[in-house]
């Protein structure tokens, strides 16, 4: 009843932002899980050709958000909200009708930049909203941030279901369903999102160095723009650091945790129950996790505790390795470090796109997001290769996992070393 209370109490427009996110999420977990082995088994494709498809997908979308955030600062979240929205719908028609290999990536690549430009509108703009609804209300940002979260999760959770049942007609439904809804969002943000490009509020959200960026705002537009003051800005650049380990460590959900799936069963069977018990989790506890424990913490501690814990998954399976546990008790180190993992998720990414309220002007809200969000994407590529080189080189579980558990940690060095400064220049 308390997750209900909180949303509730939420402006109607945050109400529509995470109705949003839960949308976005429906629409897209309801197709793309789905597209390797549709290109795989349907269109034949070989496996190289296939994870370049995958690899494009991700590089157009995450690797983009850079450019969304900046269209977004320029122009305001709602005309690139709904170019989004034509985007992906576009997309997944024609994705569902797609045959030829050129055709299927052109489609990707569409799906795929449709995302890197409404999700850092909309996600920059949930911030600012946050701020604004904290400073009317005293309701805490961390707070708007976590339901926003949590609705992205039960997208994720909903989607895979829903895409499930359309298969038992087709890939090409699914698609069509997919597009389905986002006609519904992109109709329902054509009649409720304000126009016109958002003005900041005087104090609303503190700049990169807290007051001093915000002075310095003028001068970084006439002395390189956006990409310069965030280049120049110190605690940012950590926080994309810190964050950056969050999200390759989430990736192994991905890749290492497969491997140990493997390792215990003999078999990928046990995947689909652990990822269902993480979106689940996050769904249901996200908001509790947030009122007892993130908002007792100040934002930068509540990242370092996130990262902390992640970094206890990836330990925990390290040191029960050498037991060689398997069947239904070797899935115990996996499920420990599934918990972990959004355990630490729920902590550490409120905490994130609160910080970065905080560390930067309220004009360079919607690239500071993108940013965040593509500089994590390169680190993942880079890292996603160390991580398969360091299982091919056969070193072992404990080994590997040890291994892993330092990215976090590096995580937490760097989050607790990202500090704004006050009006003086003095570290808060």
């Amino acid at each position: 009843m308390g997750s209900l209370g909180d949303i509730r109490a939420l402006p109607p427009f945050v109400r529509l932002l995470a109705g949003t996110q839960l949308a976005f999420n429906v629409g897209f977990f309801a197709v793309l899980p789905y597209l390797a082995e549709h290109l795989g088994g349907a269109l034949d494709m070989g496996g190289w050709l296939v994870g370049l498809v995958l690899g494009l997908r991700t590089f157009s979308q995450q690797g983009l958000f850079v450019v969304g955030g900046a269209l977004t600062d320029r122009y305001g979240p709602r005309p690139v909200v709904l170019a989004g929205c034509v985007l992906r719908i576009a997309g997944f028609l024609w994705l569902g009708y797609a045959q030829q290999t050129a055709s299927v990536i052109a489609a990707v690549l569409c799906v795929g930049f449709a995302a890197a430009l409404f999700s850092p509108a909309v996600e920059s703009e949930t911030a600012r909203q946050a701020v604004r609804h904290e400073q009317a209300t005293g309701h805490p940002r961390a707070r708007t941030l976590a339901v926003f979260s949590a609705s992205g999760q039960a997208g994720a959770f909903l989607g895979p279901l829903l895409g499930s049942l359309l298969l038992l007609a087709d890939f090409r439904t699914a698609c069509l369903a997919g597009a389905v809804v986002f006609v519904a969002v992109l109709a329902g943000h054509w009649r409720w999102m304000p126009r016109g490009r958002p003005e900041p509020e005087a104090g609303s959200v503190r700049g990169a160095a807290a007051d001093g960026a915000h002075r310095s705002a003028g001068r970084s537009r006439q002395h390189g723009g956006a990409l310069r003051a965030t280049v120049r800005n110190g605690p940012f650049l950590l926080l994309c650091l810190a964050y950056s380990t969050y999200l390759l460590a989430y990736n192994q959900l991905y890749l290492a945790l497969p491997e140990e799936v493997v390792r215990a069963t003999g078999s990928q069977g046990a995947l689909g129950w652990l990822f269902a018990l993480s979106s689940l989790l996050v769904v249901c506890a996200q908001l509790p996790v947030t009122r007892a424990v993130g908002e007792r913490m100040s934002h930068r501690a509540a990242l370092c505790a996130g990262l902390a814990v992640v970094a206890a998954g990836f330990l925990t399976v390290a040191a029960l390795a050498p037991f060689g546990l398997t069947d239904a008790v070797g899935l115990v180190p996996a499920a420990v470090y599934v918990l972990a993992l959004t355990l630490g998720q729920m902590l550490a990414v409120p905490a994130a796109r609160a910080l970065v309220t905080e560390l930067v002007a309220e004009e360079r809200l919607g690239f500071s997001m993108g940013a965040l969000s593509s500089a994590a994407g390169a680190v993942v590529l880079g890292g996603s290769a160390a991580t398969g080189a360091l299982f091919g080189a056969h070193l072992g579980p404990a080994a590997v996992w040890s291994a892993l558990a330092c990215v976090p940690l590096l995580g937490v060095v760097a989050g607790r070393a990202v500090r704004r400064r006050d009006a003086g220049g003095r570290a808060v």
